[in-house]
């Protein structure tokens, strides 16, 4: 899958929105020290960010924005790589036609590396829109930009995928049934967070989980 794919395959934004931040919820749970995922409610006035970072180098950033929805992520191993050459340089048309109201987060130094945006997927949705758009970019056969891999989790939306996902990364069981609760919103409660790890403490789960704009319930 490259990006052409990736924006038939995402979801509306608001869904989206809710598939970022359950498996930043469940890393909380699973490690809250070094988290892979993340989301900030608030991280610009109005506006919220959604993050991951593996470790290895491969993040992506999606920013919800009263404007609409600008995603991007960085697979530092693909063809599309900025480092494929010196001075770094964009896959060509990687950010073209990205909308005035959403085209300052390129720039926006927090998303930024050394001073450049480094990125080799780029999509974006604005507000009344009805399908997600990405630049003209083109690639021969096996050239690749990293979307399938990198957004995978997140274009199928399910609880086995989240998962899978976790319990590859952590070497550990991950209860389906928690996860399947974290996606559907439901608030946090004590079994959630008991079946997904029973030495984690509920009272500092449910503060982070407040952080991150996610409902926890009346216990």
């Amino acid at each position: 899958m490259n990006v052409h794919e990736l924006v038939s395959a995402l979801a509306d934004p608001d869904v989206l929105r809710a598939r970022c931040r359950a498996p930043a919820l469940l890393d909380v749970v699973l490690d809250g020290f070094a988290p892979r995922y993340d989301y900030i409610p608030n991280w610009r006035a109005g506006v919220d960010l959604a993050t991951m970072e593996n470790g290895s180098g491969d993040l992506y950033g999606i920013v919800f924005d009263p404007a609409g929805a600008f995603l991007y992520g960085f697979d530092h191993e693909c063809d599309a790589t900025p480092w494929r050459e010196w001075p770094r340089a964009h896959w060509p048309g990687l950010l073209e036609g990205l909308p005035t109201a959403l085209a300052h987060y390129p720039a926006a130094p927090e998303l930024q590396f050394d001073g450049f945006f480094d990125a080799t997927v780029c999509a974006w949705r604005e507000t009344g829109a009805t399908s997600w758009q990405c630049g003209p970019v083109e690639f021969a056969p096996e050239e690749t930009d990293g979307a399938g891999w990198l957004f995978g989790v997140l274009t199928d939306g399910s609880a086995e995928a989240v998962r899978t996902d976790a319990e590859y990364y952590y070497e550990r069981p991950v209860d389906r049934q928690a996860v399947a609760a974290l996606l559907a919103g439901a608030p946090l409660d004590r079994r959630t967070v008991g079946a997904l790890d029973p030495a984690a403490d509920f009272e500092a789960t449910a503060d982070r989980a407040r952080l991150l704009g996610y409902a926890v319930a009346d216990v």
